[in-house]
C-alpha cells in the first residue's frame, strides 16, 4: 500500500510542468482581458468622435464638449472678420442666431399619414422634434382647407444649430451629386441666407431603404449681420462651400 502511494506521488518534473501550464493559462487570460479592455476603449473613442445627431431632449450632441464651430468662431472667425471689416469691438462681429429647416409635403393634402415619415426624417437630421405647419387659408385649386397640415418645420438655436451647420457644410453638401458649391445670391439683404436642398438622402442619418419618396427642404440661416457682405463673409469663414 505504501508502494502504491509512492507511485501516485507526482515527480518534481510533473509538478513543474503543471505550474508552468497554470502560469501560461493565467497569462493568456490576462492578455485576453487586456484585449477586451482595449477594444472597448477603442469603440468608445470611435463613438465619441463619430458624427451623431443630438437626441430628443439634448441641447447638443456631446454635453461635455463644445461644438466645433463655436471654437472655430472664437479662435479664427472673429479675428479674421475684425481685421477684414475694421471692427473695433468683437461684439460687432456678426454671428449665427438660428437655423430654420422647413419641408413642405404636398402629398399630405390627400394622405396625412405621409407626414409621419417626414417628421422622423427631419428629427433624425436635426436632432430636434419638428412641428407641423398648417395652411393659413383655403385654396380650392389645390384642394387645401384652412388648418390642413402641409409640412413640417424645426428651429434650431445655440449648440444644436452649430452642430447641424457643421454636419451640413462638411458632411451633407459634399454628398450632393455634381456639387459645385452653393449659390452666393440667396441673401435677403438683412443678414439671412436661404438654401434649397432637393434630396434629403444627402444626410447620412437618413436610411435610404426606409424613405417613401425623395423630398426636398429649405434651410434658412439667420445671422446678426446687417449687410449681405458681412453675412457672406461670416458663412465663408465658418466653412460654407460657396460657388466660385
Amino acid at each position: 500500500m505504501v508502494a502504491d502511494q509512492e507511485d501516485k506521488k507526482e515527480s518534481p518534473e510533473e509538478v513543474a510542468a503543471a505550474a508552468a501550464k497554470a502560469k501560461a493559462a493565467e497569462k493568456k487570460a490576462a492578455q485576453a482581458e487586456a484585449g477586451r479592455a482595449k477594444a472597448k476603449k477603442a469603440k468608445e473613442e470611435a463613438a465619441a468622435s463619430a458624427v451623431r445627431m443630438a437626441g430628443p431632449g439634448e441641447t447638443k450632441v456631446s454635453p461635455s464638449k463644445t461644438p466645433r464651430l463655436a471654437t472655430l468662431y472664437k479662435t479664427k472667425v472673429v479675428p479674421a472678420l475684425m481685421k477684414e471689416f475694421q471692427f473695433k469691438n468683437p461684439m460687432q462681429v456678426p454671428r449665427l442666431t438660428k437655423v430654420t429647416v422647413n419641408c413642405a409635403v404636398k402629398d399630405a393634402v390627400a394622405n396625412p399619414k405621409v407626414l409621419d415619415g417626414t417628421l422622423d426624417e427631419i428629427m433624425a437630421v436635426t436632432g430636434q422634434k419638428p412641428v407641423l405647419t398648417r395652411s393659413r387659408k383655403a385654396i380650392a385649386a389645390f384642394k387645401v382647407r384652412k388648418g390642413n397640415a402641409v409640412g413640417v418645420m424645426v428651429t434650431l438655436r445655440r449648440a444644436r444649430m452649430l452642430e447641424f451647420m457643421d454636419r451640413l457644410m462638411n458632411v451633407a453638401l459634399p454628398r450632393v451629386r455634381d456639387f459645385k458649391g452653393v449659390p452666393t445670391k440667396s441673401f435677403d439683404g438683412r443678414g439671412n441666407y436661404s438654401l434649397g436642398i432637393r434630396e434629403q438622402i444627402i444626410f447620412p442619418e437618413i436610411n435610404y431603404d426606409r424613405i417613401d419618396k425623395i423630398r426636398g427642404m429649405t434651410i434658412t440661416v439667420e445671422t446678426t449681420a446687417k449687410t449681405n457682405e458681412h453675412a457672406r463673409a461670416l458663412l465663408n469663414e465658418l466653412g460654407m462651400p460657396f460657388r466660385k
